[in-house]
């Protein structure tokens, strides 16, 4: 089983209009609703892919009761989520049709309550006794510690289970610290943590800061990762129009998924891009176009250089 963290699970709307202008009343074409919060995107992606998932994190309130109803509905999915008083967020993707863009609303979260917090570690502790790899994602809703990945890593490590972060800001910094075995940062969280801009760089300072493995997310130009085994470059053949919501979520599940398949990591790192592409081409946060994934899995142009991981 793998478990995927949501701390700060949401109700993803995704809303389309022909165009959209500011200051402007709009008609919206067609509104999908889908669990979300970046845990549980990654959750349905991996098992899509056929791996067994327990989703765990907050939920609360009416909010929380459809996102709870809704993941009910995905084959391959079970759900650990720890109630609280408060109520689940939501998010907004407004895609222009016309211009191919999307806007991205999101609410801040619940406030969560130090008994709810409680609650949530003697749930986490005893979900890793079943857990082949864990998954730490999203943002931290208010009331949680910042350190609070640090402290879910070093429970991870301590029951000898994998663990990827994604995160961004202190909650990243402090969770580095606690030496994950993958971080998934973009270029913006790479930078933020090292102080620097470029991404070579910048890879192998995080590593240095703990990280095991860092796969950095460089846009339209792939993945970096510099890992213990060397360093490779990973991109899409051709750019990607379409919605990307959700396509870093998609990237994580196939790293995910390639760490507890054994997978070499120029493998791992073309499933995440396929998976991601695919993400973008879908209709809705979370999905993915299979046709588009299988069609782009073997098409990733994946490069090798060994010496990079090892330069100061």
């Amino acid at each position: 089983m793998i478990l995927t963290v949501t701390l700060n699970t949401a109700l993803d709307l995704t809303y389309r209009v022909r165009s959209l202008r500011p200051r402007a009343s709009h008609r919206v074409t067609d509104v999908i609703e889908r669990p979300g919060g970046k845990g549980l995107n990654v959750a349905r992606v991996l098992a899509a892919l056929d791996h067994e998932v327990t989703v765990t994190g907050f939920t609360g309130g009416a909010t929380g009761a459809t996102v709870r109803a809704l993941l009910a509905e995905v084959p391959g999915v079970t759900d650990a989520l720890v109630p609280v008083a408060g109520a689940t967020r939501r998010t907004v993707a407004v895609v222009d049709e016309l211009a191919g863009d999307t806007t991205q609303l999101n609410e801040p979260g619940p406030q969560v309550a130090p008994a709810e917090w409680a609650a949530f570690l003697r749930a986490y502790d005893g979900l890793l006794s079943g857990a082949s790899a864990v998954a730490l994602c999203g943002s931290l809703p208010p009331g949680v510690p910042v350190g609070a990945y640090a402290g879910l890593v070093r429970a991870a490590r301590t029951a000898g289970v994998p663990v990827l972060l994604d995160t961004s800001g202190e909650p990243l910094r402090r969770g580095v610290a606690a030496r994950p075995d993958i971080i998934k940062p973009n270029a913006e969280e790479l930078a933020e943590l090292t102080g620097s801009h470029e991404p070579s760089r910048a890879t192998r300072d995080a590593r240095r800061r703990g990280a095991h493995a860092v796969v950095a997310s460089l846009g339209p130009q792939g993945l970096l990762a510099v890992t213990p085994d060397g360093a490779w470059r990973a991109a899409p053949v051709a750019h990607v129009h379409g919605n990307p919501t959700g396509a870093g979520d998609s990237a994580v599940a196939g790293l995910l998924s390639g760490l507890v398949e054994h997978l070499p990591w120029p493998s791992r790192l073309a499933r995440a891009i396929a998976l991601s592409a695919a993400t973008v081409r879908a209709p809705a946060a979370g999905e993915f176009d299979r046709a588009a994934y299988e069609e782009l899995v073997g098409r990733v142009a994946v490069t090798g250089d060994v010496s990079v991981a090892q330069r100061p």
